[in-house]
């Protein structure tokens, strides 16, 4: 991923890092019940969530509260584990407001 000095990582590859992550977390049956679990989503809710504004975000915060999930994505992605802090600050922006 091409990190932009003037601003960081650009949102598409942050949304693009999101959605390789929840597809990771998807992969084994565990590691999805523990993610629903914790965003009190569930499977039926799942995909509206995904068109909500954050959940991208989310879902990157979530990667950063696991390490051991975040150097599994962080190894299968090929980029650094702050990275992922990167995507969780552009993916962020504007949800304060």
């Amino acid at each position: 991923m091409a990190l932009q000095r003037d601003r960081g990582l650009p949102r598409e590859e942050a949304e693009n890092l999101a959605i390789a992550c929840l597809n990771l977390i998807a992969e084994e049956t565990e590691t999805l019940e523990r993610f629903l679990s914790v965003t009190g989503l569930g499977p039926e809710t799942l995909r509206h969530a995904a068109s909500e504004p954050g959940f991208f975000a989310a879902v990157i915060e979530y990667m950063l509260g696991d390490e051991s999930l975040l150097l599994i994505a962080s190894e299968r992605f090929k980029v650094r584990p702050t990275v992922f802090a990167l995507a969780r600050h552009q993916l962020g922006r504007g949800l304060d407001e």
